[in-house]
């Protein structure tokens, strides 16, 4: 990694004058290490001498309507009030690193700016006498006789590459653009969160998907398919490595880059015992021939919508009496709630169909100090020792979509055509609980998929990617054949 200069100022503060040598504000810490020139001759040298930019105005892109029709509903619920939605800034990894970034999921839903959205960029609505005005407000690149494209290395683009005009960015998107400069806050701002409200409106306004969004996560399954494809094509030397579980990771990881932005959540990459772990991202073990590996993970395209999907697979391609037993079982669960599944059911009633299986095969099984009907009673529940999550929720710009809707909105909330959610029940014996006979100890299967609700009935979206034990088996098989 290069060197950042010392006349570097971070994005917030602006651009150092050319006549200053160092800053008051380093970034992070980089002048004793830096070298990058600072006189004025070196300065009016490198500013000079460029070829014309040549700036196409791009078409509007396909989300951009979408965004629009969004907008419209918030305006509609905020009336002569003044919206304000950050993007978000950079986030600090370690000294002058920061993390990949990516927009706060309600300021792209409602501009349709996706992987390549600006840091520090804010969506504002102001009232007008019929709605409110919509303007995108974000740091325009500096011209070539400034020192930010070369010597600051957070927005320069000698750093990070060409970045957009205001022009291009209001013809892409359909909305109009101004420099982040000309953007001053008021006292009584509308802010996403910071304004409960708005906060839950915008939750509740991506509960029911549009037709771009559907689309955007048929995309993601299908990508993700792809990868999990790719693991098991991979299991011979995946199998081989003393970290198996990381190879696991980064094989997912890869294709979510190929097909997408990146992986929509950290990949879960669990074998053996660490199966028994709900959200297991260390991926540090090893995948060994005879354990069953869990592989829970998702492609979050371009346009941050992402898939979640979970798949238990037998490393040696090949379940045991045992693991079969509990898979199927498992899938006997998912195929319940699926079943259920229609306009007008209550969201936790899918949850509740799920619990009835895994309750009457841990009784069967003589896991449970009674029978499956006193376990199913809500003041005893002891079935959900091996199944503590729950079945379902919401998918979309987040994994773990409409967060901060109303309960009465969500787990008590009526489902409706459009709404598209997970269906992911799980068995999970950890290795020293004593509850459970030995053979079973240690085994952890999830099995999970992507629900789109329409408008008789449901469609799994990730149905073509094997779920039976014998289609898994046949799968491993026909990959690694």
């Amino acid at each position: 990694m290069q060197t950042p200069s010392d006349t570097t100022t971070t994005a917030s503060t602006g651009i150092a004058p050319a006549s200053e040598e160092t800053t008051s504000e380093e970034p992070r810490g980089t002048s004793n290490r830096s070298t990058t020139p600072a006189s004025t001759q070196f300065q009016d040298f490198i500013g000079s001498n460029w070829a014309d930019r040549v700036d196409e105005l791009p078409a509007p892109r396909e989300q951009a309507r979408y965004a629009a029709e969004r907008r419209a509903r918030v305006s509609a619920a905020f009336p002569g009030q003044r919206v304000v939605i950050p993007a978000g800034s950079l986030k600090q990894r370690s000294n002058d690193t920061d993390y990949p970034y990516r927009a706060h999921s309600a300021f792209s839903h409602l501009t349709g700016w996706g992987s390549d959205s600006e840091p520090d960029a804010v969506l504002v609505l102001d009232p007008t006498d019929d709605g409110h005005d919509a303007t995108l407000y974000f740091r325009e690149r500096a011209d070539r006789t400034s020192n930010e494209f070369y010597a600051n290395p957070a927005i320069g683009e000698f750093w990070i590459g060409a970045r957009p005009s205001l022009a291009q960015v209001a013809s892409d998107l359909g909305v109009q653009t101004d420099h982040i400069d000309s953007f001053a806050p008021t006292g009584s701002d509308v802010t996403v969160e910071e304004h409960e409200e708005l906060t839950t409106f915008l939750s509740e306004l991506r509960l029911v998907k549009d037709e771009f969004e559907i689309a955007q996560l048929r995309l993601a399954v299908d990508a993700t398919a792809r990868g999990f494809d790719d693991v098991i094509a991979d299991f011979p030397r995946i199998t081989t490595h003393e970290r198996g579980e990381r190879a696991v990771e980064g094989v997912f990881y890869t294709r979510a880059r190929l097909d997408g932005n990146a992986v929509g959540y950290d990949t879960i990459a669990a074998s053996g015992p660490h199966a028994c772990i709900l959200h297991w991202t260390r991926n540090d073990g090893p995948v060994s021939p005879g354990d069953l590996m869990l592989l829970d993970a998702g492609v979050e395209v371009d346009s941050l919508y992402t898939a979640d999907i979970t798949r238990t697979l037998p490393a040696n391609g090949r379940f045991t009496d045992v693991q079969r037993a509990v898979y199927e079982a498992v899938r006997e669960a998912a195929d319940a709630a699926f079943a259920i599944v229609r306009p007008g059911i209550i969201f936790r009633d899918v949850h509740a169909e799920a619990m009835k299986v895994i309750a009457k095969h841990t009784a069967a099984w003589g896991l449970l100090p009674g029978t499956a009907e006193e376990s199913l009673d809500p003041a005893n529940q002891f079935h959900r020792r091996y199944m503590v999550h729950g079945t379902s929720h919401h998918l979309g710009i987040d994994v773990h979509d409409c967060a901060a809707a109303r309960r009465d909105m969500y787990h008590d909330g009526e489902v409706k055509a459009g709404m598209v959610f997970t269906i992911e029940p799980g068995l999970y014996f950890q290795p020293d609980d004593l509850t459970v006979p030995e053979e079973f100890r240690g085994i952890g299967v999830r099995i999970e998929d992507d629900i789109l609700v329409t408008e008789t009935g449901a469609e799994n979206l990730s149905a073509a990617i094997p779920r039976s034990a014998d289609d898994v088996e046949a799968w491993i098989a026909r990959l690694n054949g």
